[in-house]
C-alpha cells in the first residue's frame, strides 16, 4: 500500500538500465502518480534527483499483461523504448508481479511481446523484444510531400550529412559516417532532432560500420539528449544498414553503455531485439500530493 503522511505520499521506485540506458521505474498499481510529467523532470536531474534518462510507469491493461508510459528526462512523452521494455520483463518477474516468461506489454506503439531468458538462479539475464514491424518515417525533404527518406541530404550550418529515416513505433534518423567519435553529438544532436524535416523531432543515431561485422552507435534522444544506449535506435539503425545495403538482417549493435543483438526477421517482417536489463536499487522518495 502507499504510505501517507499528512499531504505527503511516499513512492517506492527502482532504478534500472538496459545497456546503460537508465530509468526510473514505479508501479502504478502500487504507487499512482498524477503528475508523472513533473517527476520525471524533477527526478531525473542527477544532482538534486535521482538521476536518469527518464521515468517508466508500469500499469495495468485491459489487453496485455502490463502497460507502460514513459516520460523523457524533459517532461516529454515518448511512444516506445526498447531498453525500457526489457527492464520491465526483468522487473515483473522478479518483483513477483507474473510468472510468466513470456509477457505482453502494452506501449503508446501498440503492444509488444517479451521472451525472458533465465539463468540457472531463476533471475531474468536477459530478455527479447518483438519490436514489431518498422515502417518509414514520411519526410518532406523538398516541399514535394512527405515520403519515404534513404540517405537524403540534410544540412545542419555549416555540416551536411546523408540520411535514412525509420519509423520504430517512433521517429529515427541514421547517419552513417566513418568515426562516430569525430561527431560532436552534444551539439549536432538537438539541431538534427530539432531540424524542419521533422516538425514532431526525432531521435538521432550515428552509425559506423566496424570491421568485425558489427556497428557501433551513438545516440541523441528526442526529450533527454545524449544518453548510453537507445533500443528503438539500435532497431532503427540495424533496419537503415540492411535498407541501404550495408549489413544483412542480423546486426549486433554497439553503443555507448552495451551491445544489443538485433534481427530483422525476414519471414514475419518483425524486428527483435535481444539485451541485458540490470537492477542498479530500489528507493523511496516522499511527493507532495
Amino acid at each position: 500500500m502507499t504510505e501517507k503522511s499528512g499531504n505527503m505520499q511516499t513512492v517506492e521506485f527502482t532504478k534500472m538500465h538496459g545497456a546503460g540506458n537508465d530509468y526510473i521505474y514505479v508501479d502504478t498499481m502500487r504507487f499512482p502518480l498524477t503528475h508523472p510529467e513533473k517527476l520525471a523532470v524533477e527526478w531525473s536531474r542527477y544532482h538534486t534527483g535521482i538521476g536518469s534518462d527518464g521515468l517508466v510507469l508500469i500499469g495495468r491493461s485491459e489487453v496485455a499483461d502490463f502497460s507502460m508510459r514513459i516520460f523523457n528526462a524533459d517532461g516529454s512523452e515518448a511512444m516506445m523504448c526498447g531498453n525500457a521494455s526489457r527492464c520491465i520483463g526483468k522487473y515483473v518477474y522478479e518483483y513477483g508481479l507474473t510468472r510468466k516468461t513470456e509477457v505482453t506489454l502494452e506501449t503508446l506503439s501498440g503492444i509488444k511481446r517479451l521472451l525472458l531468458h533465465l539463468d540457472d538462479a531463476d533471475r531474468v539475464e536477459t530478455v527479447t523484444v518483438d519490436m514489431g514491424a518498422p515502417a518509414d518515417e514520411p519526410v518532406d525533404f523538398d516541399g514535394k510531400g512527405a515520403r519515404a527518406m534513404r540517405e537524403q541530404l540534410i544540412s545542419i550550418t555549416p555540416l551536411c550529412y546523408r540520411g535514412t529515416a525509420v519509423s520504430m513505433g517512433n521517429p529515427h534518423l541514421v547517419i552513417f559516417v566513418d568515426d562516430v567519435n569525430a561527431i560532436d553529438l552534444a551539439s549536432v544532436g538537438p539541431q538534427l532532432e530539432w531540424h524542419p524535416f521533422f516538425p514532431g523531432r526525432i531521435n538521432v543515431e550515428f552509425a559506423q560500420l566496424l570491421p568485425d561485422g558489427s556497428i557501433r552507435m551513438r545516440v541523441w534522444e528526442r526529450g533527454s539528449g545524449i544518453t548510453m544506449a537507445c533500443g528503438t535506435g539500435a532497431c532503427a539503425t540495424a533496419v537503415a544498414a540492411h535498407l541501404t545495403g550495408r549489413r544483412p538482417r542480423t546486426s549486433t549493435i554497439v553503443m555507448d553503455g552495451g551491445t544489443l543483438h538485433i534481427t530483422w526477421d525476414e519471414a514475419t517482417g518483425h524486428v527483435m531485439m535481444t539485451g541485458p536489463a540490470t537492477i542498479v536499487f530500489d528507493g523511496k522518495l516522499e511527493i507532495r500530493e
